[in-house]
C-alpha cells in the first residue's frame, strides 16, 4: 500500500476531529463532505482525502 503524503493524513485528520459526524465508511459521502468542508480546489486531492478518511472509517 503506498504512502499517503502528509497533507493527505493531515488534513483528513483534523476534519475527522472537527467534524465527526460528517464522516462515514462510504467514499462517495466522504468525498461530498471534503468538497462541503474544504477550499481544495484539485480533485486528485480531494479524492485522496476522502479515501483516506474512508479508510480510518472502516477500520474503527
Amino acid at each position: 500500500m503506498p504512502i499517503k503524503p502528509d497533507y493527505v493524513k493531515k488534513t483528513g485528520e483534523r476534519l475527522m476531529e472537527r467534524y465527526p459526524e460528517a464522516f462515514t465508511d462510504d467514499f462517495e459521502h466522504n468525498k461530498e463532505s471534503v468538497r462541503r468542508l474544504t477550499n481544495v480546489e484539485s480533485k486528485p486531492v480531494r479524492n485522496r482525502i476522502a479515501g483516506y478518511v474512508t479508510h480510518k472509517q472502516g477500520a474503527e
